[in-house]
């Protein structure tokens, strides 16, 4: 039986969807600057504290400091998101938006094809944009240099080229 989308009002981030994330943000005790020219991340890529100020170098936090500080980060996410997206969603697709909101901001994601797509219906646009946001630190993360993966920000592609593939395995 094929699942129906739901209006965005009624989802939230799945288990898996923060699974995901977490999965693919990685731990780190104390701050690191992820890719070249980027802003410095604790926990599980945090780039703000509870209180609102950025992450400094030298910061750090404990492993369930940094799931609840996540977890606070994405629940603000998907309050912003449900003011921008108007057509329903999967749950999968749903959690891919929202992971690509944690990595890049709320600001960007609302103004970003895969919203545009998604409001007007067209969901398999949305999930190809993805591959448009291939930009990190002033680098295309998807060229190769001298024939090898791009060591300041590959895994920024490779991350939407995951969520291109979810989101497509789960409008198919």
């Amino acid at each position: 039986m094929r699942h129906t989308r739901t209006a965005i009002a009624a989802l939230a981030l799945s288990a898996a969807g923060l699974v995901a994330i977490i999965n693919d943000e990685h731990y780190t005790s104390q701050a690191v600057v992820p890719t070249k020219n980027d802003r410095p991340t604790v926990g599980f890529g945090s780039t703000f504290k509870e209180d609102g100020s950025p992450v400094q170098m030298g910061d750090t936090i404990e492993p369930v400091q940094a799931v609840k500080r996540s977890l606070g980060h994405i629940q603000k996410d998907e309050t912003k998101l449900k003011q921008c997206v108007t057509g329903p969603m999967y749950q999968a697709e749903y959690d891919v938006l929202v992971d690509f909101s944690y990595q890049y901001g709320t600001q960007a994601t609302c103004k970003s094809s895969m919203v545009l797509y998604t409001n007007a219906g067209r969901y398999e646009d949305a999930c190809n944009a993805y591959t448009l946001y291939k930009r990190s630190g002033g680098y295309d993360c998807s060229t190769l240099i001298n024939g090898k993966p791009n060591k300041r920000c590959w895994g920024v592609w490779t991350r939407n080229l995951e969520r291109k593939a979810r989101c497509l395995e789960a409008v198919s």
